[in-house]
Formats: structure tokens, sequence, C-alpha cells
């Protein structure tokens, strides 16, 4: 019966028409098309662009592990987002031929959560916490011993009933980013003895070679000076590489052009980023600490107020960029534009002398 049923499918499937067929790939590359994040993801370290210290010592640290067959020690990732923290954690479940099981610091809420999850962790699997810094203190103490000694403390009822068990764990790894480090408890950052690395952000060089990876992976003919044009405006990130490229894409594909210099630029002028890659937002700082406040100083507060906007969102991804190229200045005053800041608007700083 199995093998009629069987050979039944097998004929409906090979003669199906190829405009099916079509469909069915369609279909396939739609889903795909749905999760282009993963799809840009290096599968190999030698895919890897950029953090070549970092790689240089994940490769001792993994190679080491796997001749003594054990499990690589406790790694903690950190630095900006958008930069790699989760691909390598992706590329060292790769190499060690191990599975990976995700969370972040907010999804673990209780003591419970955590348990549950390590419990179920089989002997070398790595176990990745996105944002551990917004762990609650309590589950950071009972991970203490999980890591250090491979034995979960977990407390059954309360009040002089109350009794405490101690639950064997298999060998495992955990491999932690977080963008926040000083928030990061000291004893649970001494736990990680394979190693705490921070991630540094990318050259122009480096950022091109990613959108030109990216770009032959999606199907796209990008010119040399168009990914060049995409790469002055990253940020120096990956992640904002990707995305500048995915809508220059779009763009190109509605407008029936080639993916060149003069379409990169008309598309991101339609998305409001500049030449140096800042957005409408930033943009509006600059300008409304030199119309409103004679180019600062000028404290978070009374900023955020004027711009109508949240004071962590101004503080956490607006100024971090304008003062990475110079264009802001965080004084214990507040905040100041610099000269290269005046002349990215076109303006005079006052009290400069012109010639």
């Amino acid at each position: 019966m199995r093998f009629r049923l069987w050979r039944k499918d097998y004929h409906i499937i090979h003669t199906m028409s190829s405009n099916a067929k079509g469909k069915i790939r369609d279909e396939e590359l739609q889903k795909e098309e749905h999760f282009l994040d993963k799809t840009l993801r290096p599968e190999r370290f030698s895919d890897y662009i950029g953090q070549e210290n970092i790689k240089d010592n994940l490769k001792i640290l993994l190679s080491a592990a796997k001749e003594r067959n054990h499990p690589p020690e406790h790694l903690l990732f950190y630095g900006p987002p958008g930069l790699g923290k989760t691909t390598l954690a992706h590329l060292i479940a790769k190499e060690t031929g191990s599975d990976i099981k995700i969370t972040s610091g907010p999804a673990i809420l209780k003591v419970g959560d955590l348990a549950s999850i390590i419990t179920n962790l089989s002997p070398g699997d790595i176990l990745f916490i996105d944002e551990i810094h917004r762990l609650n203190k309590n589950i950071e103490e009972v991970l203490y011993p999980a890591m250090e000694s491979g034995t979960l403390n977990i407390i059954l009822g309360k009040g002089p009933s109350a009794r405490s068990i101690q639950l064997e764990l298999p060998p495992f790894t955990l491999i932690a980013a977080t963008t926040r480090i000083a928030l990061i408890s000291a004893p649970l950052r001494s736990r990680f003895s394979g190693g705490i690395f921070r991630l540094e952000f990318y050259t122009e060089a480096e950022i091109k070679k990613i959108i030109e990876r990216s770009a032959s992976i999606l199907g796209i003919q990008a010119k040399a000076e168009a990914s060049t044009e995409i790469a002055k405006r990253s940020r120096f990130t990956p992640r904002t590489a990707n995305y500048l490229l995915k809508r220059c894409r779009d763009f190109v594909q509605v407008q029936k052009q080639p993916l060149e210099k003069s379409s990169v630029i008309e598309a991101l002028q339609l998305l409001g980023i500049d030449e140096v890659g800042l957005a409408h937002s930033d943009r509006k700082i600059l300008e409304t600490l030199v119309e409103k406040f004679g180019g600062g100083p000028v404290g978070l507060n009374t900023l955020a107020t004027a711009l109508s906007e949240e004071e962590a969102t101004v503080e956490e991804y607006n100024e971090p960029y304008l003062i990475q190229i110079g264009f802001l200045e965080r004084t214990p005053r507040g905040r100041v534009v610099t000269e290269r800041g005046y002349a990215h608007l076109g303006r005079k700083k006052p009290g400069q002398i012109s010639f």
C-alpha cells in the first residue's frame, strides 16, 4: 500500500507542468526573501569579513577545544549593534558541529525559564543569550554555578518546607552578546573564561567587500562605484550596509535602472541618507543645536525636548555616530557642534574667521 502511494506521488511530481515546477521554485525563493538577513549571514569563517583579531583568537580556542574533545569555554561578545556578534555565535556552532539554542535576556523572566532551557541542552550544545545585560540579577546567580561547575541549583517550595536540589548539567558553551557591557555584573563577566571580545567598527574597504558579497548572493549586478557609494553611507556597520543595499535593489528594480553610482545616490536621497550616512534625524540634531542654541553647549534633556524626541534615542542611536565622525562633542556642560559639523551643514562656526 505504501509502495503504491509512493508511486502515485512520484508520478504526480514528475508529470507536473514546467509552470507548476516554476511556481514551487518561486515560492521557495519568496520564503528565502523573508529571511534575507539569515541568507546574507556568512556560513564559514573565511566568508566573515573583518574583526581579524577576534577570528584569529577564536580559531586557536576552537582548535584547542577540538583537540581536547571538549566544548569551547564560555565567550562574551560586546559592541554596538549590527557588527556581527550573533553571526560569530552561529559560525562557532558550525565550526564545532554543535547545535545552537538561541534566547535573549529579556525573554528569560524567571529562574524556571533559565532552568528549562539549560536542562534541555545536549552535551556540546551552544547556548546563545543575546542582550545578556538585561538578565535579572536573581537569574544571574543561578547562572554562575551552571557556567563554572556545570550544576544547576533550584529551590523548590517556599518557607520552612523549601528545599534545594542540585542538577548535573551536560557540558555546554555559553556565548553571550551585549551592547552594554557596563551593565553586566563583575561576577558574571569573570565567568567568561574563553574570552571577552569587543567588536570594532569596520573600515570602508571591509564594508565594500561585504556589500559585494551580499550583492552576489542576492543576484545583483552592482558596479564598483555603486558598492563604494553604499559603503560610504553605511556608518561602518554591516547590518546598515546590507539594509541600504536591499533598499537600492528595490529602487532600481522599480525604476528599471542598473545599480550604479547615480541610481544609488538617487535611492539613498529618497531615504534621506546623505553622503556621510546621516539620516534626517541626525541632521535635525545638528541643525537644532546650531539654530536654537548657537551650536551648544546644551544638556541632553533640553536637546531632546527641543527635538520632541526621547533622551535615550538621541543618546544611544544618534549621538554615537555623530561623535564618531567628529560632528558632535559631548562636554561636561553639554553637547557642542564641532567645526566639521558646521562645515557639513554648510555654515561657519561663530567666531570663525573666513579668508
